[in-house]
């Protein structure tokens, strides 16, 4: 793998998600069943300093291109500049989350709390490239600050946002499996679901890795998580299918 031209070589043995194949081989062995709860889950001892740190000062740096983006947003279509949403945070509690608007004004009235498909018609020309480089979620920075989020954890859920099951049939949230276990961690920015498997996943495997992801966290894989989530937003990389790095 290649990373600002250098080889990103990562220690790789059968406990390291670093490499894609053991990867793989660990999620199948991650259950989503209902009753089979993760053991009570401790933050690595420095992922609060990290993201207090690193939020600290990211907002300090992102000051400049708010107003422009911002500008481009509210002139496009006239809409308000910021999205805001109930979202679901650690241990079933509840926040506000803040993005910068990519959907059409009246997207959630008109058409429900859906998950985002390819080709949404309700993303709009700016949003598709905010979305690409991740900048519609510099507002969340703030979130994290506040410690309601982290830079790495399962990605934070929408309340009453509905999805399809496997029998295409629209369902809650809250009625995927694996849902509550992944809320006994903050929510993330980034994670190894929405780096390694494509975007439009369905949700149920993409709890398997926010499980997954729970099981293995430490301050050492946060790093190289926060590192190629840097690079895939260099790349403009967020929305592909493919391989994002």
């Amino acid at each position: 793998m290649q990373f600002l031209g250098f080889n990103w070589i990562f220690y790789m043995n059968k406990s390291d998600i670093s490499s894609t194949t053991y990867l793989q081989s660990d999620v199948t062995n991650v259950s989503t069943a209902e009753g089979e709860h993760t053991p009570r889950v401790k933050e690595p001892l420095m992922k609060r300093p990290l993201d207090v740190i690193l939020s600290s000062i990211m907002i300090i740096l992102s000051i400049p291109i708010f107003l422009p983006i911002a500008l481009i947003i509210k002139i496009e279509d006239r809409g308000p500049v910021f999205y805001r949403q109930e979202r679901w945070g650690r241990n079933g509690t509840r926040f506000r989350a803040y993005k910068f608007r990519t959907m059409l004004a009246n997207s959630d009235q008109e058409f429900g709390i859906i998950h985002t498909t390819e080709n949404d018609p309700r993303i709009t020309r700016i949003g598709q490239l905010l979305r690409a480089m991740g900048l519609d979620e510099l507002p969340q920075i703030l979130n994290i600050f506040r410690g309601e989020m982290s830079f790495v954890g399962p990605r934070s859920l929408a309340i009453g946002e509905i999805v399809n099951d496997r029998n295409g049939q629209a369902v809650p949230y809250e009625d995927v499996p694996g849902f509550r276990e992944r809320l006994r961690v903050r929510p993330g920015l980034t994670s190894i679901a929405t780096i390694y498997i494509p975007k439009y996943s369905h949700p149920k495997k993409k709890f398997r890795y926010d499980l997954l992801y729970i099981r293995k966290q430490s301050f050492w894989l946060d790093l190289r998580l926060i590192a190629l989530s840097f690079w895939i937003s260099f790349r403009g990389k967020w929305e592909t299918r493919q391989k994002k790095f």
